[in-house]
């Protein structure tokens, strides 16, 4: 039995986790479970021991100096309690690390016993993927479950993915089996444009949080960072034609693809989380300003058009098939982003 000394009785908590590596491309979701323990001022109550689940020559310890006096850090998985006030409190469990190397059913087991001495109501995994997704357009990100019942009750698509996996999609399912309701939010990175931060898919990931909860969630700088990423990133594609041209072609195909379904689903989604914002004053919203200068980055790699780029250390991506423990619906991912250049 864990026991957990310091650590609030909590109200309605939910757990929310990220992990780096194979399912967490432009670490968006990673950042994003960050992001949360900034703002709300998480305490950390536990952490597992790295030994049992990590090769220290995958993850490798840092070494650091504390006032002269020299210290390590060990790669591990650290769970941080946060307490979130208002007219409807919900407190948060946030687990945050790196993907094991070793023991996934014993990792798994032991973040569902942190869970259950808790009394935690949902756990939501976030994940991010590579995917054939213009910068340019709002980020797609997908909701789903094992649960019949919970894709019925919350409008999420029950996954039907069937291929490679990695702790997002082993926790998701132990969680399952140990008859917690779990559920999978999967951010699309253009591939072109993989490397981290990403903080466009971060916001994304938020926003649809944000929805499935029901907290507003103070963004601080992130709005602001989304737009200067995606200026940088339209920067260094029109200076290369090739890139830019393959730009247009996947918002050809996005804009084709979502025609017929400017449904007020979405729309009615935006309206309800501005009235979130509206009604707690707008803090923490951000705004986004075109004169932001863009951050430096590298060009991003041209694309080949013989075979699918994408293929990197985040994992393979099948053909006709983007990366993820989550097959991502094509007619109900939910555009969860304020940051389409469109907006102006």
């Amino acid at each position: 039995m864990i026991e957990l000394e310091g650590v609030p009785e909590l109200v309605d908590p939910v757990m929310v986790a990220a992990f780096e590596g194979w399912n967490d491309a432009g670490d968006a979701a990673s950042a994003a479970v960050a992001h949360l323990d900034k703002e709300w001022k998480g305490e950390v109550f536990a952490a597992l021991d790295a030994e049992d689940y990590y090769d220290f020559q995958v993850n490798r310890p840092t070494v650091w100096l504390d006032d002269g006096v020299r210290k390590i850090t060990w790669p591990t998985t650290r769970l941080s309690v946060v307490r979130v006030g208002g007219d409807k409190p919900r407190d948060l469990v946030l687990v945050r690390g790196i993907e094991p190397s070793m023991r996934w059913r014993s990792f798994c087991n032991e973040i569902l016993g942190f869970a259950h001495e808790l009394g935690v109501e949902l756990v939501v995994i976030m994940g991010a993927l590579l995917g054939d997704t213009p910068h340019t357009r709002p980020v797609p990100v997908s909701g789903v479950t094992s649960d019949a019942d919970l894709a019925r009750t919350m409008d999420l698509e029950e996954t039907k993915y069937e291929g490679p996996t990695g702790i997002v999609g082993i926790l998701q399912e132990a969680c399952t089996h140990a008859g917690v309701p779990a559920v999978s939010l999967w951010a699309a990175v253009p591939h072109y444009v993989s490397q981290p931060p990403n903080p466009k898919a971060t916001l994304a990931l938020l926003n649809r949080l944000e929805d499935l909860i029901g907290l507003r969630i103070p963004l601080g700088e992130l709005a602001e960072d989304a737009r200067a990423w995606q200026l940088g990133v339209d920067q260094l594609a029109a200076e290369d034609s090739e890139v830019a041209e393959y730009v247009q072609s996947l918002e050809e195909a996005r804009d084709t693809a979502e025609l017929p379904e400017a449904s007020g689903e979405a729309i009615a989604r935006e309206f309800e989380r501005y009235l979130r914002r509206r009604d707690g004053g707008g803090e923490g919203g951000g705004t986004f300003s075109r004169d932001t200068p863009p951050s430096d980055r590298t060009r991003p790699p041209k694309p080949k058009p013989t075979q699918r780029p994408g293929q990197d250390a985040e994992g393979p991506v099948a053909e006709g098939e983007s990366e993820g423990d989550g097959e991502r619906p094509s007619d109900s991912s939910d555009s969860s982003d304020s940051s389409d250049s469109s907006d102006d």
